[in-house]
């Protein structure tokens, strides 16, 4: 459970022509004067680093160059996620537009393949008669896959952001921000991908009119956001501008997409990546085939980009259906059990890992615990997703029952992990072991900052045009949140088809102002809120513009 802390004080950071509550939400941020001037007005021209100053990026450039001098076959290998798929779009870009066509994109699938550069991928791109293969958002812990690449004779360079291990890949290239003294650690995949090619752009000739590569901004922004990097320094310049690329792309497969699910896309916003762009690209994977999204993203073809929007709306309806299913069978699963263990521990060999992560959620939110569910992929491995669900750190909890694990990662309240084989059956058994052990030490207490104490009557257009001089908003620069004191709803309400979300109304001298929040019910807060008792609502201050209504409504977070 989460512990408020609530300004106490008038800020310190006095900014001309910026109201107080910007001046807070910058000092709450971290800014002083003159990061805070950066941030407001960020400048692409100046804000962002040379690429040459990443790790090997002279090394890589060089070995792209003699690849087209020689007429060699690239291959752009991505990820399968919202930052590798974008990433691979923007190389496929600028390949196209140097031109350079003897080129091939190749996207593992998730279930059968699994993350990153493995020997099987390279006996297939070997047997293409590809001699080159550019990583993105992958490869710097493939150590074993590029060592085999290389005895077959494929040079391999690696354009990543994942924390580089004690030793690294012998690849032609290692660039990633993480690596070197580049001045930002930050960048995302496919920021990293653009960065290559703003290089090969500066060191080769090519046909690439000046400006072009800013409309390969959009798959950018889309991977910045969508990735939850911090959205500081350069990330910020990154999101910033492909936002405002995104709301005027041309590529007709994200247009069919948006248009789908009635979103405008001139005034697109970071919420319309987080919870429909983003899900439906990733809904390729982890469904089917992530070359859909791909298709979607590269096509030219309206026809074909309007067959791909269609198809990725329904593989996420079927994402969404098949969790339905899961989350079902567990919830009978756990009526069953005579009584709750400590931490949840279920699966199913027949379940998708790559689909169990919003089920770990939902019920570690129903029962207020950390809960583990587990799948089983193509390759046999036992994969799963695990939540915290409360104040316990349940990557605490995997450090203590380690034996147990091929491996796991993650923070505090999410992670993800791998179980060995011979120890799936006494998963639950040995974890919720490892947890009395470690008692009142894997507990964690969360302090969230409450930005400001407002009134009901203050939620205004106004006031969302103030907020949005810090869009976008996401990790490192959060959404603002505030605190509306002894507040009493009108109206206490389930809303959906399934009733599945929950819906407060009060009077304010501007009217009726909503406030909602998505697969919630009423006891899913701190308190419980009721139409005849006052509370106090921690919530974001949101515009909507869902099937055309705008709308000035609030997104609760807690109700305590």
């Amino acid at each position: 459970m989460a512990i408020y802390k609530f300004p106490d004080s008038e800020p310190t950071l006095l900014l001309p022509n910026q109201s107080s509550l910007v001046c807070r939400l910058l000092e709450n941020r971290g800014h002083n004067e003159d990061s805070a001037t950066d941030f407001l007005s960020p400048n692409y021209e100046t804000a962002l680093h040379d690429p040459m100053l990443l790790n090997d990026m002279q090394k890589a450039v060089d070995c792209i160059k003699r690849a087209i001098a020689t007429s060699q076959k690239i291959a752009i290998f991505s990820d399968y996620d919202c930052d590798g798929i974008p990433g691979g779009v923007v190389l496929h870009d600028c390949f196209k537009a140097i031109p350079y066509d003897n080129f091939v994109n190749y996207i593992p699938h998730r279930h059968y393949e699994g993350f990153g550069l493995s020997k099987k991928a390279v006996d297939s791109l070997k047997a293409d008669g590809v001699s080159l293969v550019i990583t993105v958002d992958c490869g710097t812990s493939d150590l074993e896959a590029v060592a085999y690449a290389k005895s077959t004779g494929i040079d391999v360079i690696i354009t990543d952001h994942h924390e580089p291990g004690e030793s690294l890949p012998e690849a032609a290239a290692v660039v990633n921000p993480k690596l070197g003294s580049y001045p930002f650690t930050e960048l995302c995949g496919a920021a990293v991908a653009f960065k290559l090619a703003q290089a090969l752009l500066k060191n080769t000739d090519h046909n690439v009119k000046p400006g072009q590569d800013k409309w390969w901004l959009d798959m950018v922004g889309l991977a910045t956001i969508a990735d939850m990097v911090p959205l500081v320094g350069e990330n910020r310049v990154l999101a910033h501008f492909g936002l405002t690329v995104l709301r005027k792309s041309r590529r007709p497969g994200l247009q069919a997409l948006l248009k789908k699910n009635r979103i405008n896309q001139r005034f697109l916003t970071e919420e319309d990546i987080g919870f429909t762009i983003g899900p439906r690209i990733n809904a390729a994977s982890r469904m089917d085939s992530p070359e859909d999204a791909f298709i979607l993203l590269t096509t030219t073809d309206e026809e074909l980009a309007g067959e791909k929007a269609d198809y990725l709306e329904k593989l996420n309806k079927e994402r969404k259906t098949a969790v339905a299913g899961m989350t079902r069978e567990l919830h009978k699963r756990i009526d069953g059990m005579a009584e709750l263990p400590a931490i949840i521990v279920l699966g199913n060999p027949d379940w998708r890992p790559s689909l169990v992560g919003l089920t770990a959620s939902k019920l570690a939110e129903e029962h207020n615990r950390p809960v583990f569910i587990w799948g089983k992929d193509g390759n046999g491995a036992y994969k799963g997703s695990c939540r915290s669900g409360g104040n316990i750190s349940i990557i605490k909890v995997m450090e203590s029952a380690a034996p147990i694990f091929e491996e796991y990662g993650g923070h505090h309240f999410s992670g993800g992990f791998t179980v060995k084989e011979e120890e799936i059956f006494m998963f639950s058994e040995k974890l919720n072991d490892a947890f009395k052990k470690l008692g009142d030490e894997a507990a964690v207490e969360e302090t969230v900052l409450v930005d400001e104490v407002i009134t009901m009557d203050s939620v205004t257009y106004a006031l969302v045009k103030e907020l949005r001089h810090l869009a976008p908003y996401g990790m490192g620069n959060e959404k603002p949140l505030f605190a509306f004191k002894n507040v009493r709803p009108k109206v206490v309400e389930q809303f959906g088809k399934t009733k599945e979300h929950l819906k407060l109304q009060y009077e304010t001298n501007n009217g009726v102002l909503e406030a909602i929040a998505f697969f919630a019910r009423s006891e899913s807060f701190s308190s419980t809120p009721q139409s005849d008792k006052s509370h106090t609502l921690i919530a974001h201050v949101e515009q909507s513009f869902f099937m055309g209504r705008q709308q000035l409504r609030l997104r609760i977070i807690d109700i305590v």
